[in-house]
This record gives structure tokens, C-alpha cells and sequence, in this order.
């Protein structure tokens, strides 16, 4: 006999990411965030390579990289509202970055690597989210090559996949978005 958990059903169907802009500190302590971490990294693993990373931008770094980014956004040519964006997008209380980590190996294709790292991303969204914060992973300037090597640590074959907020909950009501028609981008064979 089958076993339903209602309590997960129901969060899976009402679970909303929050805009950064509505995340307030403090984000969570070290020991929450590592049980946090741990619990995203339950993710499909083919040949259990763990094959990403974690990269933890606390609330000095992101003050101290907030201009650093805003500068990066300029140099690359952004207008000023762009700009803007970039530098405030380090105003989350806690963010972090989940990197893509391959590992060379004859049956495990790099790209399906990068998916588990994505699958990383999403279960640490999910994994806050449960735990009572808001979250929510997004991507950005931040996350280019260029910026995640100069200021973040990111290596050479690495990249990261998602910048994941975290945070307590502001006021107010997390918007949603229109969900796809899931019968209409589904086939049976």
C-alpha cells in the first residue's frame, strides 16, 4: 500500500519562492545553515561524484562585494538601473552559491553533473522554505564566470548555478506567478 504524506503534498503544491527584496535578517546561524546544507545535498548523484560545492557569502562579504558587483555590472556595460540591481542584489541577509564542481569520469556525463548541482539549488530552496525562512534562488551578474573567479573563489572548469537567498520572511504577500498548463507540455507515448 502506497503511503501519502498530506503535509508534504501540500507544501510541495504552495511552496513559493520569496523575493530577495522581501527577505529580512537574520539569515540563519552556522549550525542551522550546515543542517540546511545537508539536507540539499540529498540530491540524485549518479556514481556519487558530489559533484558541487558550496560557497557561503555572509553579510561582511556581501557588504563588501555589493560595490565591487555594481562596478563589475558597469564595466560590462549595464545602464544605471542595472547597475542599481546588481548592488542591491547582495542585500539578502545570507546567500549561497551553489557551484558546479565536475568531476572527470567515464560514465557519468559532465552535464548530468551540472544537473544534480541544480537539483542542489532547488533543494536547498526547498529545505529553507521548510525550515521557516524565505528563499530563493536566482542567478545574476554574480554567477557570471568573470566575477565568481575574481571575487568568489569559483575555479577554472567550475560555475555556479544558483545564488540561493535566505533569509526570515518580510510583511507582506509572496506573489506568485502564473503556473504552466502542465497538460500541455506533456505527451504519453
Amino acid at each position: 500500500m502506497q503511503h501519502i504524506d498530506p503535509q508534504t503534498l501540500y507544501f510541495l503544491r504552495h511552496r513559493r519562492s520569496h523575493p530577495p527584496r522581501m527577505l529580512r535578517g537574520p539569515g540563519p546561524d552556522r549550525h542551522e545553515l550546515m543542517n540546511l546544507l545537508t539536507l540539499a545535498a540529498r540530491v540524485p548523484d549518479h556514481g556519487k561524484l558530489e559533484p558541487w560545492r558550496f560557497i557561503v557569502l555572509e553579510r561582511a562579504t556581501l557588504d563588501r562585494l555589493a560595490p565591487v558587483l555594481a562596478q563589475y555590472a558597469g564595466d560590462r556595460g549595464a545602464d544605471a538601473a542595472a547597475v542599481e540591481k546588481a548592488r542591491s542584489a547582495f542585500d539578502s541577509p545570507l546567500i549561497v552559491a551553489v557551484v558546479s564542481a565536475p568531476v572527470a569520469h567515464p560514465k557519468v556525463p559532465e552535464w548530468e553533473q551540472f544537473l544534480s548541482a541544480g537539483a542542489v539549488c532547488l533543494s536547498l530552496v526547498n529545505a529553507a522554505l521548510a525550515a521557516g525562512y524565505g528563499a530563493a534562488w536566482l542567478s545574476g551578474p554574480a554567477a557570471e564566470d568573470g566575477f565568481a573567479r575574481a571575487h568568489l573563489g569559483v575555479s577554472e572548469g567550475e560555475r555556479i548555478v544558483g545564488l540561493i537567498h535566505i533569509g526570515q520572511r518580510g510583511d507582506g504577500e509572496v506573489p506568485d506567478r502564473p503556473r504552466p498548463d502542465v497538460a500541455a507540455r506533456t505527451s504519453f507515448l
